[in-house]
C-alpha cells in the first residue's frame, strides 16, 4: 500500500513537472555520433588511412604466410632424411615462426583497433563541441544522441545530424 501511494506522488510531481515544461517552448533534436563521424570530412579521411593500414597489413600477412608454407613445405621434403632430432628441431623451429607469426597478427590488429578508436574519440570530442554550439546557437533545449538503447523512438524531423556535419566540415577549414 506504501509503494502504492509512492508512486502515485511521484506520479503527480511528474505530471506537473512535465505539464510546466510542455508550457514552455521546447526545441528538441537528436544527432546520430556514429553517421556524423562516418560521413565527416575527417571521419572519411581516418577511414582511408585506416583501409590503407589494413591493406598493408593484408600483404604483410600474406608475405608472412607464403614464407610460413615455403618452411613448411622444406621441412616436409626434409623429413625423410633427417635424423629424429633434427627433424624435432626442424618442427619446433616452424612452430616457433608459427606461433610469432600468430601473435604478430594479434598485436597489429590490436594495434589498429587502437588506433581506429582513438580517430574517432577525437572526432566525436570535437563533433561534441560543435553540437554544443549548434544547440545554444540554434535555441535546443535538448539534443539526444540516437542511441538504440537510450531512444526508442525519433522522427526524422528532429534530426540535425547533416547540419553537424556541415558546422563540424566548415569548423576543419
Amino acid at each position: 500500500m506504501v509503494g502504492k501511494k509512492v508512486s502515485l506522488v511521484i506520479g503527480m510531481i511528474l505530471l506537473g513537472w512535465l505539464g510546466s515544461v510542455w508550457a514552455t517552448d521546447l526545441k528538441i533534436a537528436y544527432v546520430d555520433i556514429q553517421r556524423a563521424i562516418n560521413e565527416s570530412n575527417a571521419g572519411k579521411e581516418a577511414k582511408k588511412a585506416i583501409t590503407k593500414e589494413v591493406e598493408k597489413f593484408q600483404r604483410l600477412i600474406a608475405d608472412k604466410q607464403k614464407e610460413l608454407q615455403t618452411m613448411k613445405e622444406s621441412f616436409e621434403k626434409q623429413a625423410l632424411m633427417l635424423t629424429p632430432d633434427a627433424r624435432t628441431n626442424k618442427e619446433k623451429e616452424y612452430q616457433n615462426k608459427l606461433r610469432e607469426f600468430q601473435r604478430w597478427g594479434e598485436d597489429t590488429q590490436n594495434e589498429m583497433n587502437q588506433k581506429r578508436m582513438e580517430m574517432e574519440r577525437s572526432i566525436s570530442t570535437a563533433l561534441v563541441k560543435v553540437i554544443q554550439k549548434l544547440g545554444a546557437d540554434e535555441g535546443y533545449t535538448l539534443i539526444l544522441e540516437k542511441n538504440e538503447n537510450i531512444v526508442l523512438f525519433v522522427s526524422k524531423t528532429i534530426d540535425i545530424t547533416d547540419r553537424a556535419i556541415k558546422a563540424y566540415d566548415a569548423q576543419k577549414k
